[in-house]
């Protein structure tokens, strides 16, 4: 039977192919002749139950003859030169029935020794990583682990990371918006192997485009629910209302009661501008920005701003006065997302409902609001001395199960297309919500200088341009702030 392997593209078949055997397939060199060893012990015991066979075959009667005490022996007398390795041919190793063709058989294989693990999760999340680990193990018996859990926040990884690549942890939880200097300090394992499940596509696209850096995939989705949409309560709105902003405002309005969105941040003012096609961009040299918000036709985004909150509905208001003003009653919508669920589901009970963030009309035409999305990845250090076992495990930290089970744990929206669709992630209106918008959401890629011209410009709309500045004249000075080159 052939060894059939799913991968990213055509150069990478020749490392895939080592990682499933539990090659060291980049890792780092305080390990590398010892794997290198290993591989060559495994490839030479795998040679002799393949016997004569060239390519793919019927391997019964090799399997059945081949004496395991010649194997071992001549595991124990395999050379050590890498040469001698590298001159091994794919026929040579081809596997000898259908567990060989398992790529985690392979690794099982091969494996001899104590694996030994680093796993970095977040204070939040030690209690299910630990059931998840223990479970992990449970799974592969055959095999002697020892893991070690260590804490550490996905918004603090990459410096932690960078302070020592090889010393980090073999696996380890990130924010996506930290994946570029990741892979660029050396500290990410390309997913070019796939063990139990393909990974590019189980999960959402956003998440997958969220995981890559120049089209390739570094990391394994583990949530993607750190984006926004609208919350409402559907006593004042109906399913229809809510499709458009404008027609919310005209019914938030007759009913006395508000819609809130932090307008002043770049986060969200992101919303407007991206709906209307005007794009922003993180420029290939990863610290600058590419920003067309200044181009034909902007200025009527800025104006449909200054509109909408001049109508004294659509208020500007930061995340710690929203949640206030829902308990108290004053706001019947507001745009956020999943940690503000709560609070919305207790001010109005039965009737707290969420939906992807609405139309709004921008120049006589109806645009549908963007979003910038967010997700946490599992990344495997490229130094582990046990690079399958550390992709293998990345993948089970994050399959569809263990998504689930993190939802269900710590109501996290999950990446994996089937675990968001399960029953119990569908019921969640938030999760839901911010589902439907992912169709309309894009990673955040930003250079640092978005942030502070973005807010100010946010600032001066929300408040109806009180100097009267030229829109263009403002959108000029905005683009030049935001793309501006970085001392």
């Amino acid at each position: 039977m052939c060894l059939h392997i799913l991968y990213r593209n055509k150069k990478q078949q020749d490392s895939a192919q080592c990682l499933q055997a539990g090659c060291t397939g980049g890792v780092g060199k305080r390990e590398e002749k010892v794997m290198k060893k290993k591989v060559l012990a495994t490839v030479l015991a795998t040679a002799m139950v393949a016997g004569s066979l060239v390519g793919c075959g019927n391997s019964d009667t090799a399997a059945e003859t081949t004496d395991t005490t010649a194997t071992e022996e001549t595991t124990e007398a395999a050379p050590a030169d890498d040469a001698a390795a590298e001159e091994t041919t794919e026929a040579e190793a081809a596997p000898a029935d259908d567990a060989a063709a398992d790529p985690v058989a392979n690794l099982i294989a091969a494996t001899t020794d104590t694996v030994k693990l680093t796993v970095w999760a977040s204070e939040e999340d030690q209690d299910l990583t630990t059931t998840l680990l223990d479970n992990f193990k449970a799974a592969y018996p055959d095999v002697t682990f020892d893991i070690t859990l260590g804490a550490e926040s996905e918004s603090t990884a990459k410096d932690t990371v960078l302070t020592d690549v090889e010393a980090a942890a073999d696996v380890y939880a990130f924010a996506d918006d930290q994946i570029n200097d990741l892979v660029k300090a050396g500290a990410l394992q390309e997913v070019a192997a796939t063990y139990t499940y393909d990974v590019a596509t189980a999960n959402a696209a956003a998440a997958v485009d969220a995981a890559s850096v120049d089209g390739k995939l570094y990391a394994y989705p583990m949530t993607a629910d750190n984006g926004y949409f609208m919350f409402y309560d559907s006593s004042i709105f109906t399913e229809d209302d809510v499709k458009s902003l404008d027609k919310m405002i005209e019914v938030a309005d007759a009913a006395g009661k508000k819609i809130a969105m932090d307008i002043s941040n770049g986060w969200y003012i992101y919303a407007f501008f991206q709906g209307a096609g005007y794009d922003l961009t993180l420029n290939d040299d990863g610290v600058t920005n590419t920003c067309t918000w200044n181009a034909a036709g902007g200025t009527d985004v800025a104006q449909a701003i200054i509109d909408l909150t001049a109508s004294g509905v659509l208020v500007d208001m930061n995340d710690e006065d929203m949640a206030t003003q829902i308990a108290e009653g004053n706001v019947a919508a507001c745009v956020n997302g999943t940690w503000r669920a709560e609070t919305a589901q207790t001010a109005w009970g039965d009737n707290y409902a969420a939906c992807k963030l609405p139309t709004v009309n921008i120049g006589g035409k109806d645009c549908q609001m963007a979003s910038f999305s967010g997700c946490k990845l599992v990344g495997v250090n490229p130094h582990s001395a046990n690079i399958g076992w550390s992709m293998l495990l990345a993948e089970y930290l994050t399959n569809k199960d263990s998504q689930v089970a993190r939802f269900e744990a710590r109501g996290l929206g999950p990446a994996n297309i089937e675990a968001a669709s399960s029953d119990v992630v569908v019921a969640n209106p938030a999760i839901a919500a911010l589902a439907a918008q992912a169709e309309f959401a894009t990673p955040q890629r930003v250079g640092g200088n978005y942030w502070s011209p973005a807010e100010t410009l946010g600032q001066i709309l929300a408040s109806g341009n009180p100097d009267g500045t030229d829109l263009q004249e403002l959108l000029d000075t905005t683009v030049e702030g935001i793309t501006a080159p970085v001392e």
